[in-house]
């Protein structure tokens, strides 16, 4: 699943935590950390559109590694 250029949706976000989910076009469900937004929010919100790179993770699960927001 390593993939780069892929769209997705914030699902869940958890500020004080820093971390959440993107469901990407494709249907999967991905980990975000918020060290991988690259505007140096550190913060987004549900609903928030992303261009993502996915690739391999803690514990060998998937997850977003660079996290560009879009435009609404």
């Amino acid at each position: 699943m390593n993939r780069a250029g892929v769209d997705g949706v914030v699902t869940e976000w958890d500020d004080a935590r820093g971390w959440g989910t993107v469901r990407t076009v494709d249907g999967h469900e991905v980990a975000l950390q918020c060290t991988n937004l690259t505007d140096g929010s550190r913060t987004t919100e549900t609903g928030r559109r992303l261009r993502v790179t996915v690739g391999p993770g803690h514990h060998g699960q998937w997850q977003v590694t660079r996290a560009e927001p879009l435009s609404p």
